[in-house]
């Protein structure tokens, strides 16, 4: 078996997980066509987003991202992560998500995401267990721009 196979192979277990583990993602640039195609795909117009004119003369003096948006883009990147790949075969369900906005950020900002094991949880079943994964996007100026936690049901080792 070559070394790629095996590491194809590889599988995380909720066992194998530790509260304080760390993890960064790639970056990727937030684009006009980010924003233009969320808008289209979302139907969410909002002036904020996708009138310069309006924005300009808001409090952020530009046009900023929809946070949604900015939240789906993190999402993509944290799958880039290896450890996402090794848990896909143990994954279950994404039992919950909170998210909260702490910055905006800018087309043309570059984010990637910070990526850490907050909570470990048994559950009523001894095959499953639950893991909070906390996710923050940071921009290139070190700033979060986005919190979030994301409860994943996976499977325990037999």
């Amino acid at each position: 078996m070559s070394m790629l196979q095996d590491i194809e192979d590889y599988v995380v277990y909720f066992d194998d997980l530790n509260v304080g583990d760390k993890f960064q993602t790639p970056s990727r640039t937030i684009t006009e066509a980010d924003v233009t195609n969320f808008a289209c795909l979302s139907g969410d117009f909002n002036r904020l987003h996708v009138d310069v004119e309006y924005a300009n003369a808001t409090q952020f003096g530009q046009r900023i991202a929809h946070g949604l948006c900015v939240l789906a883009i993190a999402s993509g990147l944290t799958t880039r992560l290896p450890l996402i790949k090794f848990i896909e075969k143990t994954l279950i369900a994404l039992a919950n998500l909170e998210c909260r906005w702490v910055k905006p950020t800018f087309i043309g900002d570059t984010i990637h995401v910070d990526v850490e094991i907050i909570a470990k949880e048994e559950t009523s079943k001894p095959d499953r267990g639950l893991i909070v994964m906390r996710r923050t996007a940071v921009n290139q100026r070190d700033e979060a721009v986005m919190e979030s936690e994301w409860k994943l049901m996976m499977r325990r080792r037999a």
